[in-house]
C-alpha cells in the first residue's frame, strides 16, 4: 500500500510533534514543582484582555489545531484513506468502538455522580504523541497501519469535536450563533463562485470565532467548520484547501499543541496526590484510556470485519490492530482539553487530579502500545523472511 504526498508530510510533522511534545510536557512537569513554582504557574494566570494567557491558547490558538484537522479530514474525504468506503470503514468502526466503551466504562464507575459529565475523557486520542510513538519502531511499521492509526485518530477527533459542541455547551446565545453560522453561510456562496483568494475566508473565520466565542458554543467548533467551506478544489498544491493545510502544519506541531501542553501541564503535584487516583474519575480516566480504548478498537473493528462491512488489509493482524489500540489510548491533548470543558465549574481540585489521571495513562498505554508493537512486528518480519528463504 503506497503512501500519498500529503499523508506522508502530515505523518512526517505529527512525527516530530509527538517527540517535541514528549519532551515539553517534561519540562512543564518539571519546572511546575522545581523552586520556580509559583512564578511558572502563576505566568500561565496573567489576564490579557480579560482572559488568562491558558484561555487565550485553549479557545484561540486551539482553534487553529482544529482547522488544521478539519483540512485533514476532508482531504482524506476527498482524496485519502477515506475517499472509499472499503478504506474507511476499519478505521470508522475502530474509533466508534474507540468512543463508546471507554466512555462506557468511565460512566460505569461514574453515572451520577457529580464527575460523570467526564464521560468525554477517555474517549479522545492524541494523534502527535501516538503517531509519534509509532514512529518509534522505524521501517517494520508497515504502511497500512500508519494509515489505520492515523485515520483513526482523525475521526476519533471529529468525534471529540460533535461530543464536545454537544455535550459541553450549556448556554447558547442564539443571535451570536446565528450570526456565526451565517457568516459561514457567506462562504460558503464564495466557495461555490470559485473565489479562491484564501483572504476573505481567513477574515471571515475570525469573525465567525468571535460570534461563536460569544454564542456558549466552544469557539474551537470555527476550526472544523472553516475547514470545510475553504475551497478544495481539485486538490493539487494550487488549491486554497493544501495550501492552507500546508502552511499550517510546521505552526501547529512545533508551536500551537507544545504551548497548549506546557500551559496545561503545569501541574503542581503535592503530596498525597496518589490519593486522588482512588477516585472514581480518576478511576474511569485510567480504565477508559488503558483498557477500554484497546479494548473497543479491536471489538468494533472485529465486529465489522466478521460481518463482511469492512476488510483487514493483508499486511495486518488482529495482534496489530490491538497494538494500534493500545496508541490509541494516549488521551494526552484531547483529553486534557475536554477536561477543562467538563470540570470547568467544578474547581481546580478536580481538573487537577484529572490531569494526573490522563498522564499516567497516556504514559502506560504509550508504553504498552510500543513494547507490544515491538515484538509483534517483529516477530512478523521474522516469519516474513523465514518464508521468503523457504522459497
Amino acid at each position: 500500500m503506497k503512501l500519498t504526498k500529503t499523508f506522508k508530510s502530515f505523518f512526517q510533522s505529527e512525527k516530530a510533534g509527538g517527540l517535541i511534545l514528549l519532551f515539553v510536557t517534561i519540562l512543564s512537569l518539571y519546572l511546575a514543582n522545581s523552586p520556580l513554582q509559583t512564578g511558572y504557574i502563576q505566568f500561565w494566570v496573567i489576564e490579557v484582555g480579560h482572559q488568562s494567557i491558558t484561555h487565550w491558547i485553549n479557545d484561540g490558538l486551539m482553534t487553529i489545531f482544529f482547522l488544521l484537522i478539519g483540512l485533514e479530514l476532508e482531504r482524506e474525504i476527498y482524496l485519502g484513506e477515506l475517499s472509499s468506503i472499503k478504506n474507511a470503514a476499519l478505521p470508522i468502526f475502530g474509533a466508534v468502538g474507540g468512543m463508546i466503551v471507554p466512555a462506557g466504562l468511565f460512566l460505569l464507575l461514574n453515572f451520577g455522580t457529580a464527575t460523570q459529565n467526564g464521560a468525554g475523557i477517555p474517549m479522545a486520542t492524541d494523534i502527535a504523541f501516538a503517531i509519534g510513538i509509532l514512529s518509534l519502531l522505524g521501517n517494520r511499521v508497515p504502511a497500512s497501519l500508519k494509515i489505520f492509526l492515523t485515520a483513526l485518530a482523525v475521526i476519533d477527533d471529529l468525534g471529540a469535536i460533535i461530543v464536545i459542541a454537544v455535550f459541553y455547551t450549556t448556554t447558547i446565545t442564539f443571535v451570536n450563533l446565528a450570526i456565526a453560522l451565517g457568516i459561514m453561510a457567506g462562504l460558503f456562496i464564495l466557495n461555490r463562485m470559485k473565489i479562491h483568494n484564501l483572504i476573505p475566508y481567513l477574515i471571515g473565520g475570525i469573525a465567525m470565532w468571535y460570534f461563536m466565542l460569544n454564542s456558549g458554543v466552544h469557539a474551537t467548533i470555527t476550526g472544523v467548520l472553516l475547514a470545510f467551506v475553504i475551497p478544495f478544489g481539485d486538490g493539487s498544491e494550487k488549491s486554497p484547501s493544501y495550501i492552507l493545510q500546508h502552511f499550517l502544519h510546521k505552526p501547529v506541531a512545533f508551536v500551537i499543541l507544545p504551548l497548549f501542553a506546557v500551559a496545561n501541564t503545569c501541574i503542581a503535584i503535592n503530596s498525597g496526590w496518589q490519593e486522588g487516583l482512588t477516585h472514581s474519575n480518576s478511576l474511569g480516566i485510567l480504565l477508559g484510556l488503558i483498557i477500554g480504548k484497546p479494548l473497543g478498537i479491536f471489538l468494533f473493528s472485529f465486529l465489522g470485519v466478521s460481518l463482511g462491512l469492512c476488510a483487514l488489509p493483508q499486511d495486518l493482524k488482529w495482534k496489530t490492530i490491538i497494538g494500534a489500540g493500545m496508541l490509541g489510548g494516549i488521551g494526552f491533548t484531547m483529553s486534557i482539553f475536554i477536561t477543562l470543558l467538563a470540570f470547568k465549574n467544578d474547581g481546580s481540585a478536580v481538573i487537577t487530579y484529572s490531569k494526573i489521571a490522563i498522564l499516567i495513562a497516556s504514559f502506560i498505554a504509550g508504553t504498552l502500545g510500543f513494547f507490544w508493537l515491538k515484538f509483534t512486528l517483529k516477530k512478523t518480519s521474522l516469519q516474513k523472511a523465514k518464508h521468503k528463504t523457504k522459497k
